[in-house]
This record gives structure tokens, C-alpha cells and sequence, in this order.
């Protein structure tokens, strides 16, 4: 039985997500400069990110 052509191929690449989880957008402050460990604590309300 073979299956439906909707199902697509399980050899497809990964594609880009265009929305960061919260983590990954702290890193991504973090390269910006713009996160302090130590000072920034409110993990609500982020900034936007530009996609790294």
C-alpha cells in the first residue's frame, strides 16, 4: 500500500521557522548586547528580534 502524495517525503529539508521561542530570543538579545543576565529578569513582553 503506498501512501498519499499529500503526506510529502520524509527526505524534505527543515524549513526556517519565523518564530523564535522565548529562549531563542533572549540569545538572540544576548548577541545584540541587549540582555544583561543579571539585570533583565521580566521574560514577558520581549522586544522584536530581527531572524538570525
Amino acid at each position: 500500500m503506498t501512501r498519499h502524495g499529500s503526506y510529502g517525503k520524509s527526505t524534505k529539508g527543515a524549513k526556517k521557522r519565523n518564530v523564535l521561542k522565548r529562549f531563542e530570543r533572549v540569545d538572540v538579545l544576548r548577541k545584540l548586547g541587549k540582555w544583561v543576565d543579571g539585570q533583565n529578569t521580566k521574560v514577558t513582553g520581549l522586544p522584536k528580534t530581527p531572524n538570525i
